[in-house]
């Protein structure tokens, strides 16, 4: 007798007859679903305001059927298979009377504990429905199934969907995953890059590009580079290197190319054709880097939206059934591995993002206006990525942020109090570190984070003394806040890292220009320089003042609270003797107060 899962209490017996009339259907072979059997579970749903699942396995047939309520449907366990690199062999249809298709994450927790062949939701208004979405397991890294998500998208589409090649596609890819999972295999790559008179030194550039494909996960195989005037139009590289580079990919079984500069995508689809192993430049590397630093909301969504971007002019619109089943470096995004979308989905995406982000970009404003109210100055580290601006706002403010050796260690900006030593109290935010070549496409989306360096009172740029092109480094982070109009800010330079140079005469030469000083925030040599310089700097935005008020006028330490920063206040018998500091624009206000030297 067929079973009606879930709480079927109050139910008429002609809709659970209707229910169980589900089970009678059977999909035909290849397909996903037919437009019977969906419109059955939408007038159900519908009429009911209640979720409603249904599994099918390989044969098309029906094999449970669920009822839930308004918001969720319990899906009852069912036997399959349980190889991580094998699929359950069930395919799982619900509905969503809300009308919204989107995958929930029970939805998508659902798909990865279940191994479901795919799951598919139905946005469901007026009893017909409106949308479908549909997510299915992409891939396996560290044991952890990776989940793709497609839609919303027409019924119409939904159900031309060819479920058979979909479905070879998955298991392919998951026995690949299982098999590079087992043998530990990071991918093997090839720097290539081209020496120009202009800019950092092709040894140097090409050194860096190792560090960061390292930090994304890659083994780097050897290093190549050609010296040319401009690029090639149609493969960056000449033609002959690209051969000398074929053979190279054959005998070191080098599966990942990445180029030093910024591919076009016509350039980057010619050189994947003539090699026959994924080509990725310098900003997808460094967007894959990111997207696996991501960690809070704000900072994933600024990375998707680079992404985005970034891959739009590069999409080919295949359709549904796509040629990447993600995974790799280049294809992460984060939190799932992305697969190439449709452009139209694409461009709405952004276009949520980005009114995601003005939202969080309001939120941040209103925070900085409530600092401005309370006057506390604010301070922003910048400087090259690796520079120690991390260990720096540890040192600082006794903080436990993550701070490692290793290239953008930090993406999500954290802000702490900072107490100099004469009692005033500051905000130190550590910022994302910078880059040569940082891609426009991260400098935009992260334009809500970066305001923090627009928006400070003082920014200490931290530069690594002890790399060998400190120099080029400091001439990239000034190029960053060129672009974001905050290089005539005020900005102490802050040589760090100095415990690692021996000769002192070079710490004496960083430290003859003015505003500038040499610091080790590992072992704290030269921090109390640092906060001199603070406090020198601050002194000019604000004015340190001593005021006796007299009883009759107790109203004006309000004013001073409102107005600026109390350090210290002294009720004495016959005034109040109040330490405080003012901006300088209200320092007349107050000057009839002013204790006398």
């Amino acid at each position: 007798m067929a079973e009606i899962h879930g709480d079927i209490a109050g139910l008429r017996k002609s809709t659970i007859s209707r229910l169980e009339k589900l089970y009678d259907f059977v999909v035909p072979s290849g397909q996903v679903a037919t437009e019977e059997i969906i419109q059955l579970l939408a007038e159900l749903s519908g009429e009911l305001n209640r979720e409603i699942a249904l599994y099918l396995n390989r044969r098309g047939q029906v094999i449970r059927v669920a009822i839930g309520n308004a918001t969720t449907v319990d899906l009852p366990q069912a036997n399959g298979r349980h190889a991580l690199n094998r699929l359950s062999g069930l395919r799982c249809l619900h509905t969503h009377p809300s009308g919204d298709s989107r995958l929930s994450d029970v939805d998508l927790a659902s798909l990865r504990e279940m191994r479901f062949d795919l799951m598919a939701a139905l946005g469901v208004e007026g009893g017909a429905v409106k949308q479908v979405s549909f997510g299915y397991i992409s891939g396996c890294r560290n044991d952890e199934l990776l989940v793709q998500t497609v839609g919303p998208v027409r019924l119409e589409d939904f159900i031309l969907l060819d479920f058979s090649f979909l479905l070879k596609q998955i298991e392919n890819q998951l026995v690949n995953r299982k098999q590079a999972s087992e043998a530990i295999k990071p991918e093997r790559a090839l720097l290539v890059g081209i020496e120009k008179d202009t800019g950092w030194n092709i040894s140097d550039s090409l050194k860096e590009l190792a560090q960061l494909a390292e930090t994304a996960g890659a083994q780097v195989v050897d290093i190549i580079s050609q010296r040319r005037e401009r690029p090639d139009a149609a493969f960056f590289i000449g033609r002959g290197k690209v051969h000398e580079i074929n053979l190279l990919r054959q005998s070191k079984d080098i599966n990942l190319i990445i180029f030093d500069d910024e591919l076009s995508p016509a350039q980057q689809r010619n050189l994947e054709q003539a090699l026959g192993v994924k080509v990725l430049d310098r900003t997808a590397l460094i967007l894959d880097i990111f997207a696996q630093r991501a960690r809070t909301r704000e900072g994933k969504l600024q990375v998707e939206l680079a992404q985005l971007r970034y891959n739009l002019p590069r999409l080919g619109g295949q359709g549904l059934v796509l040629s990447r089943l993600g995974g790799g470096i280049g294809t992460r995004g984060p939190g799932e591995t992305k697969l190439e979308v449709d452009k139209r989905r694409i461009r709405e995406r952004i276009a949520d993002i980005e009114a995601e982000i003005e939202q969080i970009k309001k939120h941040r404003s209103l925070h900085r206006e409530r600092r401005q109210r309370a006057h506390v100055p604010t301070l922003a580290l910048v400087g090259y990525t690796n520079a120690g601006k991390s260990t720096l706002l540890n040192t600082l403010t006794n903080a436990s942020v993550l701070a490692e050796d290793k290239l953008f260690a930090t993406l999500d900006p954290t802000t702490r109090r900072l107490k100099l030593p004469n009692g005033q109290e500051a905000l130190l935010t550590d910022t994302v570190g910078f880059i040569q070549k940082l891609p426009h496409q991260l400098i935009a989306a992260f334009r809500a984070t970066l305001e923090e360096v627009v928006y400070a009172d003082l920014l200490l740029h931290i530069v690594d003394a002890s790399h060998p092109r400190y120099e080029e480094q400091m001439d990239s982070v000034f190029e960053v806040l060129r672009e974001l109009q905050a290089d005539t800010k005020d900005i102490i330079t802050v040589f760090n890292k100095i415990d690692k140079i021996e000769n002192p005469n070079i710490i004496a030469r960083l430290v003859r220009e003015s505003g500038s000083v040499a610091i080790s925030a590992l072992t704290g040599l030269g921090i109390d320089s640092l906060l001199e310089q603070v406090q020198n700097k601050l002194r000019i935005i604000t004015t340190d003042v001593c005021l006796v008020i007299p009883y009759s006028e107790t109203g004006l330490v309000s004013q001073l609270y409102d107005l600026g920063s109390v350090i210290s206040i002294d009720y004495k018998t016959e005034n109040i003797v109040v330490h405080a500091q003012l901006p300088l624009q209200y320092r007349k206000r107050f000057e009839p107060y002013m204790k006398q030297e």
